[in-house]
C-alpha cells in the first residue's frame, strides 16, 4: 500500500480565483455571499449566494473550445491548470496512462440546462445548442481535464450530492495508493447558480434569505455557493523522486451510507464515517487536531453534525477547533469538500484554522470550539474534513503533514 500526497492545489470560488487569495480570505474572515446577479433572479424570492463574479471565460480559453464547456466545466479546467501549476508540472510525470481524473459534481452543467430551457419554453426556440449534450453532461468536466493534460488513465465524475468531491479525492487516493495508478486530479466543481438551479432549491425550504451562520442559534438556512477545487494526488515515492513540495499526506478516508431518509442527516452515519476514516488512517480521535465541518448552516445538519462528532471524539469533541467554512464560501455542493479542503491545507501547512464567521449567538444543542469569527493560530499535525450529503452518502477524509 502506497503512501498517497497531494502535491498541488488549485481553485475557483467566490472568495477568490486562485488558492492564495481564498486562503488570504479565510485568513480575514471574510465573507463571498451577496446579491446574485443573473437573468430573472427577481422572480427568486432567494436572490443571495456565494457568486463567482468578474469572470470572464472568453479571456480564459480559446473561443473555439469555450462553446464545449459548461460554467462548472470552466471552473474545474481552471483549477487544474492552477494545481498543475503550484504541482511543478507541465505534463504528468511517466505514464499517462497511470494518470487519471475524478471531478464530483452535482448538477453538472446545469447552467447549459437552464440555457437550453429557457431557449424552448420561454424564447420559444425549435433548436438548442449543438453542444448541448456535451456540455451538461456530469462528466464533462473531469473529460475535458483528462484531455487538457492528456490523462489517459482512469477519468470519470462523481455524483453523489454534497458528498461528490469528497468521494472524488478518497477514490482517487485509493486508486493510488493500491497501485491502480500513479497520480489523479481530483476535486470537483458546480455552478447552480441560475434561475432555474435556485428555484428548485427553493422548493426544499433550506435556503436562507440573509445569510449562513452554521451552529448559530440564530442559523436559518444554507446558501449556495459555486465553484471548483482540484488537487493533484500522486505517490509519495513519485513526489519525492521529481523534488515536489508536499502539502499533505492523505492518511484516511471512510465512506458510508445512511440507507435511512432522502434528506434528513443521520447522526450514526456521520459517526461511522468518521470513525472508519480514523480506522484506515491507524489513529485515534486524539490525534485530531482539526475538523472542517460540514456545517450547511440548516437546523437538521448542524444539530446531527455536532452530535455525531460528540459520539465520535467524547469530551474531546467539545474542545478540537470545528469551522464551517460555508459561512464564507457558500455550499458549493458537488465542490464544496475540495474547496473545504483548501483550510485543511492551510491549517497543515501555515498553522491557521479558518473562523466559522457569522457566528454571533450558540447554540446549546452545538456545544463545540466554532472557532468563531476570527481565525486561529494552531499547530494542527492531522486534519478531518466532512462531507454529509442527501441521500445520506458520506464521506470523510483525513489529512496529515507529510
Amino acid at each position: 500500500m502506497r503512501r498517497v500526497v497531494v502535491t498541488g492545489a488549485g481553485t475557483v470560488n467566490a472568495l477568490a480565483p486562485d488558492v492564495v487569495g481564498t486562503l488570504a480570505a479565510m485568513k480575514e474572515g471574510r465573507c463571498g455571499i451577496g446579491a446574485l446577479e443573473f437573468a430573472d433572479v427577481e422572480r427568486l424570492t432567494i436572490r443571495i449566494g456565494a457568486q463567482v463574479k468578474d469572470f470572464a471565460p472568453e479571456a480564459l480559453f480559446e473561443k473555439s473550445k469555450l462553446s464545449f464547456y459548461d460554467r462548472f466545466t470552466q471552473f474545474g479546467l481552471l483549477a487544474a491548470r492552477e494545481a498543475m501549476g503550484q504541482a511543478g508540472l507541465t505534463e504528468v510525470p511517466g505514464d499517462p496512462t497511470r494518470w487519471g481524473a475524478i471531478i464530483g459534481t452535482a448538477g453538472g452543467g446545469n447552467a447549459t440546462v437552464n440555457e437550453a430551457y429557457r431557449a424552448v419554453y420561454a424564447e420559444n426556440k425549435n433548436r438548442v445548442h449543438p453542444f448541448t449534450v456535451p456540455k451538461l453532461m456530469s462528466n464533462a468536466a473531469a473529460s475535458h481535464i483528462s484531455m487538457d493534460w492528456g490523462l489517459m488513465g482512469p477519468s470519470f465524475a462523481v455524483a453523489t450530492a454534497c458528498a461528490s468531491s469528497n468521494h472524488a479525492i478518497g477514490l482517487a487516493y485509493q486508486m493510488i495508493r493500491s497501485g491502480m495508478a500513479d497520480g489523479m486530479l481530483a476535486g470537483g466543481a458546480e455552478s447552480m447558480l441560475n434561475f432555474g438551479g435556485l428555484k428548485a432549491w427553493e422548493g426544499l425550504r433550506v435556503m436562507s434569505p440573509d445569510g449562513c451562520r452554521p451552529f448559530a442559534a440564530n442559523r436559518n438556512g444554507m446558501v449556495q455557493g459555486e465553484g471548483a477545487g482540484v488537487f493533484v494526488l500522486e505517490s509519495y515515492d513519485s513526489a519525492q523522486a521529481r523534488g515536489a513540495t508536499i502539502l499533505a499526506e492523505i492518511t484516511g478516508f471512510a465512506m458510508c451510507s445512511d440507507a435511512g431518509d432522502i434528506v434528513m442527516p443521520s447522526r450514526d452515519g456521520a459517526a461511522r464515517a468518521m470513525r472508519g476514516a480514523l480506522a484506515d488512517a491507524g489513529i485515534s480521535a486524539d490525534q485530531v487536531y482539526y475538523i472542517n465541518a460540514h456545517g450547511t448552516g440548516t437546523n437538521a445538519n448542524d444539530r446531527t453534525e455536532a452530535a455525531a462528532i460528540l459520539e465520535v471524539f467524547g469530551d474531546r469533541g467539545k474542545v478540537v477547533p470545528v469551522s464551517s467554512t460555508k459561512a464564507m464560501h457558500g455550499h458549493c455542493i458537488g465542490a464544496t469538500g475540495a474547496v473545504e479542503m483548501l483550510a485543511c491545507l492551510m491549517a497543515l501547512n501555515e498553522g491557521v484554522i479558518a473562523p466559522t464567521v457569522n457566528h454571533d449567538t450558540p447554540d446549546p444543542d452545538c456545544p463545540l470550539d466554532v472557532v468563531p469569527n476570527t481565525a486561529r493560530e494552531a499547530k494542527a499535525k492531522t486534519v478531518m474534513s466532512n462531507a454529509f450529503a442527501f441521500g445520506g452518502l458520506n464521506a470523510v477524509l483525513l489529512l496529515s503533514k507529510a
